[in-house]
């Protein structure tokens, strides 16, 4: 059992000890301290949060203890209950919100929980900020507010409806013109809120959906991440229905990954290079995904007459580069769009509506997309890490033995070969390093992850 405290905000697993997993006791501490943080950091007399939840079966729980928390510091709480990451991302500005807290494991199974915390914009806080709330957990100085000042509480589960009608004023989107391909899609939503979303997006655009694991009841049917290999059932389902394509979300739709009419997997890191290049024909301008993404993205930016950069892992970090490199798009290789114009945060449904308006006005499969894409092979491997194991050891050592070769060293360290390349980080949500590769085929991207990871054994003593 796991509790995990990062700048990110505080992610682990539910039942056990303080301290050492995500108990009620842990939940209250770290909204306290978020509370107290955004008190100082706001300046102001009065605050307001909004609040949403992914449909995992600790939700509700997790949801009761953050409102009354934060109402016990006097905070105004617009509780959206059921919702996705980036509904409750833009409700914050939409709200004239002062922050918020999305109740989310993401991808990890059913047992985890998390709280990740947003600012005035509906954006994740930075490292600085994050840092100064883990502090403040770490004192426990805490102060509530007497009775008459307790916050009051707003719910309202209307907004994913203002989400999907945010998505559709899009300049880019066309309602009409994707309701005049008649699509049929498949939808995995993994029995949480994409389940709501994502069909509810698709309906108002004359899509066709056969819905797929979308009770949002938190039991997964599957393991979350949509990976390859938690996807039977979609795949088998798209070819026997006959369907366009089909949609995989994970539980609080920030992911988003398509399955080609043929039932493969158009593949996660496609999903961006796909969405890009539809906003980048529209729309001249620069793109950013980080040091774990494909160079298909690279690839399509540059032949659009654009300029890719990478930044370091993690959300908070693509989106402070776009900024600084005014990207019209960009996101992260597991499936995560951020396009600007709506927010800076990944969202699925929009993800869904720009890939509908590459179908509907470039025509032909969506297997037929793929193969016209450049063409490029991923491994996603991992070793979990012991107590006592110098990582950062392990790293600078992989570092100095490839030195003769392209290095990054912002996050972690990513080695670019001629034909292909590692990056090799540790995780910030699990005690784990992940070691990612990229080649022209399958094989030589699975040998070449195999080969580094025999490669940090060694050097590692393991």
């Amino acid at each position: 059992m796991t509790l995990i405290k990062s700048i990110s905000g505080i992610r682990g697993t539910i039942g056990g000890k303080p301290g050492d997993n995500l108990t009620p006791i842990d939940a209250v501490k770290f909204a306290a301290s978020y509370g107290i943080w955004l008190k100082d950091y706001s300046q102001k007399d009065k605050l307001k949060v909004v609040i949403g939840r992914d449909a995992r079966l600790s939700g509700e729980m997790i949801q009761n203890l953050v409102v009354s928390t934060l109402t016990g510091l006097g905070i105004d709480v617009i509780d959206l209950d059921l919702s996705t990451t980036p509904t409750v991302e833009i409700a914050v500005p939409l709200e004239n919100a002062d922050g918020g807290i999305i109740l989310t494991a993401s991808h990890n199974p059913k047992q985890w929980n998390a709280l990740k915390l947003l600012n005035e914009k509906g954006e994740f806080l930075d490292a600085a900020q994050g840092a100064k709330i883990l502090a403040i957990a770490e004192k426990e100085d805490f102060d509530f507010c007497e009775v008459d000042d307790l916050g009051n509480i707003t719910r309202n589960d209307s907004y994913i409806d203002v989400h999907i009608d945010e998505v559709l004023k899009l300049s880019l989107v066309d309602a009409d013109t994707i309701r005049k391909a008649k699509f049929k899609v498949v939808v995995d939503g993994v029995n949480s809120t994409g389940g709501i979303a994502i069909p509810r997006l698709l309906k108002e655009l004359g899509v066709e959906v056969v819905e797929l694991y979308c009770d949002p009841t938190g039991h997964f049917p599957h393991n979350p991440e949509p990976l390859k290999q938690h996807l039977t059932d979609i795949c088998k389902l798209v070819v026997s229905e006959k369907a366009d394509f089909g949609i995989v979300v994970d539980p609080d739709v920030d992911r988003l990954a398509f399955i080609s009419n043929d039932g493969e997997m158009f593949g996660e890191e496609y999903t961006l290079v796909a969405c890009a290049d539809y906003v980048l024909g529209k729309t001249k301008g620069n793109t950013v995904s980080n040091l774990s993404s494909s160079r298909a993205l690279r690839d399509i930016t540059q032949k659009h007459g654009g300029t890719y950069e990478a930044a370091a892992v993690g959300e908070v970090n693509v989106v402070a580069k776009m900024k600084a490199k005014n990207a019209i798009i960009g996101g992260e290789g597991n499936g995560g769009i951020i396009y600007p114009e709506s927010h800076y945060g990944r969202d699925s449904l929009v993800g869904t509506a720009l890939f509908l308006m590459l179908m509907s006005e470039r025509g032909g499969t969506v297997a037929e997309l793929r193969a016209g894409y450049p063409s490029y092979f991923m491994s996603k491997k991992k070793i979990e890490l012991t107590p006592g194991l110098d990582v950062d050891g392990i790293l600078t050592a992989m570092a100095h033995k490839y030195g003769d070769e392209e290095i990054s060293t912002i996050d972690g360290v990513k080695i670019d070969f001629p034909e292909n390349w590692v990056h090799l980080r540790k995780s910030n949500t699990e005690p784990i390093i992940r070691i990612y590769t990229e080649a022209k085929s399958q094989t030589e991207a699975d040998d070449l992850a195999d080969k580094i990871i025999a490669e940090i054994k060694e050097v590692a003593g393991i």
